[in-house]
């Protein structure tokens, strides 16, 4: 039998020039190439060191039973490459594509800044620093400077290097990177090093014999370890190297591997999702479904597609009779989804297709009238294979109340941020028998919970419930101000309806009003953009007597601030508190009705005298997203300082920033109590609060990210007389990681389950990760 696979070691120059050349190019289908600035810098160096970048896998083309199309690596002229390349690259596309730009492009390197802005740059060496043994290369050898090659300080006044000439690179001791590789272009840049040096041209050539051997020659030698599959490998087998590959870059999306499988079998899934998605573009609700508003991409739609069939087939074995042993689940996992038959794809593809255009017609009825309004793009996923599931049956009027319950049940207990892939399949399995067999309450209904002073927190369309009370003002047949016509699906695009406040942001600041409350959801409501800008900022007195004015009738405006939940005494009077006490309150019955459960309420709650987060989240207790520590860094029991204290911080602060966010309260013990932080100043400089401020960023930036130690936010306020610091932690765009004290090199990875902090390793990390930050697509 012919081995199906070799191994070779070819010199990076070597692999470069196939790549320029052409005879080693992409399978179609594999992604852009994405490396920011910082990695592309930190895999220069690791070649400069000789360290090892890992192994590339490649495929010889020209086999009979597999084909694919192919195009250039980025950076590449098409038109000087050769048509048909000899072999495709399967895993290294992100390192070699890297490598061929900084290394090989006389232009500027198009990629991002490490805050994700655009970042066009040429990569320079610092000649200086690279003969020095006593220099980390990793702290500022190997450089990105801007596309016009002049760094630029104190907001572009001042040059603080200008490396926009031949003798400007010289004269500054750094060597371009694209000239590495380039032993004609290195040797002419090496002449005028020389000439310029003058009369200390031998100091200039001990310095360039040094450089070109510790440095140049890494380069020139460095050869990097490749699989090549033999073009006649079968296509289960590439199938299987496609679920594998790109572990250490950028890794393939679910779609694109799908399209891989499917493409072994000549179906190509990426003209079919076109198709799919033209039909998507047009329900109203998906309309910006590549956009971050509403994220329904190919990757949801499989899930559907996983869901339905997984279903199905579990049904199909226990009708059989084959008993609960070893019964297949219900899964849209992505490991699943790779799993995927085609014919089981085709078979329900359309289903899912009739599910996604019913849940958009699910969500009109709903008042969800636009893509920034849909609270969880997740959970369309199990509503669509539901619905899809059910067809016609879902209008009866015994089944649709379910499905509006669990719905909203998802929405207003926040059930589908993060991880969601487990919810989903349970949600399709015990919606179904709850509807079909009148079994339990789904767990998504019996788990979901709406505490009363959330209210407060919800600001921005950020968060799903948000989103969801704007909904459910609008089911209130709500009427516009100004126009007092009826906000429907047809006026809310045609009078480009908007969230906006009800007393003024301006008003508010004059008046002194807690910012909180002022940009809460309780002080907002849905009215056109029109009459927005003609109310202003004006007092609610004064815009409730010229809309009088306008309608000629005061008792028709009271009429009309009533389908809002504001009371029309409270707004003529400029009575905020008044008014924020009963919107409030009318808010919480639209959620009682929504959930049909009752709202969880702390033992005192007071909207009134609502002014305070703090102690409302010292009421509440601790939860998923709110956690008391009595001290951070003082062990009150031996009086000492104690690092187990400050590593639970930072423990916590990780888990908060790994699921959906939340706030840490330090001064605040187990029972409720405020205690205050004083107790910490013994052991922070200067021995106040600054000092303890300036402790805890040092600390997250040590121990955690410098990055999040800029986004965190910490608020000090009195309670009880003892200072409280709350730390308030955003939910991370990627995984955070922790470095305990003593172990420098580990990194540790937590998360809130309820409210404990969890540590996750292995495996179970990994398909965190997977969930709560899926791979763009």
């Amino acid at each position: 039998m012919a081995d199906q696979f070799g191994t070779d070691t070819p010199e990076l120059g070597e692999l470069l020039g196939q790549a320029k050349r052409g005879e080693l190019q992409l399978p179609e289908f594999q992604r852009d190439w994405v490396w920011e600035d910082e990695r592309i810098t930190s895999l220069l160096v690791s070649v400069s060191l000789s360290h090892p970048i890992g192994a590339l896998m490649t495929l010889q083309t020209g086999g009979d039973e597999v084909r694919f199309a192919s195009r250039t690596l980025q950076g590449v002229d098409a038109k000087t490459a050769t048509r048909e390349p000899s072999v495709l690259l399967l895993d290294g596309q992100q390192r070699l594509t890297s490598l061929l730009l900084a290394l090989k492009s006389p232009d500027a390197v198009k990629t991002r800044d490490s805050r994700g802005k655009r970042y066009n740059c040429h990569y320079y060496v610092d000649i200086s620093k690279a003969i020095d043994p006593d220099v980390d290369r990793e702290e500022g050898v190997i450089v990105s400077v801007p596309e016009d090659r002049v760094v630029r300080t104190d907001f572009g006044r001042k040059v603080k290097l200008d490396l926009s000439s031949r003798d400007k690179e010289i004269r500054s001791g750094m060597f371009p990177m694209r000239l590495v590789l380039d032993r004609d272009g290195a040797n002419k840049w090496q002449e005028k090093y020389l000439q310029v040096a003058g009369d200390d041209m031998p100091v200039a050539l001990a310095t360039w014999q040094r450089f070109r051997h510790s440095f140049l020659t890494r380069f020139h030698k460095y050869r990097i370890p490749t699989i090549e599959l033999a073009k006649n490998t079968s296509r289960d087998a590439i199938c299987k190297v496609f679920e594998k590959v790109n572990t250490r870059g950028v890794v393939l999306t679910v779609f694109e591997l799908l399209t891989a499988t499917y493409a072994a079998a000549s179906h190509d899934l990426r003209k079919d999702w076109r198709k799919q998605s033209d039909q998507i573009r047009q329900l109203k609700q998906f309309r910006k479904f590549e956009s971050a508003e509403c994220k329904l991409q190919p990757y949801e739609y499989l899930q559907v597609v996983s869901l339905l069939y997984t279903y199905d087939r579990q049904r199909t074995h226990l009708a059989t009779g084959n008993g609960a042993d070893r019964v297949p689940p219900v899964t849209c996992k992505r490991r699943d989804i790779l799993r995927l038959p085609l014919s089981k794809y085709n078979e329900w593809k359309e289903v899912a297709m009739k599910g996604l255009r019913t849940a958009a017609q699910f969500l009109t009825e709903e008042c969800v009238f636009a893509s920034r309004d849909v609270p969880y793009a997740t959970q369309l996923v199990p509503l669509a294979a539901i619905l899809g599931l059910l067809k016609d049956k879902w209008e009866d009027p015994f089944v649709k109340p379910k499905l509006q319950r669990w719905y909203w049940c998802g929405v207003l207990g926040e059930l589908y941020g993060g991880a969601t892939d487990t919810r989903m399949a349970n949600d399709v399995q015990e919606c179904m028998a709850w509807i079909e067999e009148d079994a339990a309450e789904p767990s998504t209904v019996q788990d979901a919970q709406f505490h009363a002073p959330r209210l407060l927190s919800l600001r921005t369309r950020i968060s799903a419930a948000y989103k969801g009370l704007h909904v459910l003002q609008l089911q209130q047949d709500c009427q516009d101000f100004l126009t007092g016509t009826n906000i429907d699906f047809k006026t809310y695009d045609d009078n480009n309806i908007d969230i906006h406040h009800i007393f003024p942001k301006r008003w508010c600041n004059s008046a002194d009003i807690d910012e909180g409350d002022c940009n809460s959801i309780v002080n907002k409501t849905a009215i056109s953009a029109r009459t927005n800008r003609k109310l202003g900022g004006r007092a609610p007195s004064a815009y409730s007597r010229w809309l009088d004015n306008q309608h000629k009738s005061s008792s028709r405006v009271d009429q009309l601030l009533g389908t809002h939940g504001i009371d029309p005494q409270a707004l003529r009077q400029d009575d905020f508190p008044r008014f924020f006490h009963q919107r409030f309150e009318w808010l919480l019955g639209l959620i009682k009705n929504a959930m049909c459960k009752p709202v969880t309420r702390p033992p005192t709650t007071s909207t009134i005298d609502a002014a305070d987060d703090i102690k409302k989240l010292i009421a509440l207790g601790e939860t998923d997203r709110v956690e008391f520590k009595k001290t951070g860094r003082k062990n009150i029991h031996s009086g000492q300082r104690d690092s187990r204290l400050e590593w639970s911080v930072v423990k916590t602060i990780c888990a908060f920033a790994n699921a959906q966010g939340g706030s840490l309260l330090v001064g605040v013990d187990d029972s409720r109590r405020a205690t205050g932080i004083e107790a910490d100043y013994e052991f922070v400089k200067s021995g106040n609060q600054d000092g303890w401020h300036l402790w805890l960023v040092d600390l997250i930036r040590q121990r955690i990210d410098p990055k999040l130690a800029t986004e965190i936010k910490v608020e000090f306020q009195k309670v009880d007389g003892h200072t409280v610091a709350r730390i308030n932690v955003p939910m991370g765009t990627k995984p955070t990681f922790a470095k305990p004290f003593g172990r420098p090199n580990s990194r540790v990875f937590f998360v809130r389950v309820g409210p404990a902090t969890h540590r996750l390793e292995g495996e179970k990390m990994l398909e965190y990760q997977e969930e709560r930050w899926p791979p763009k697509r």
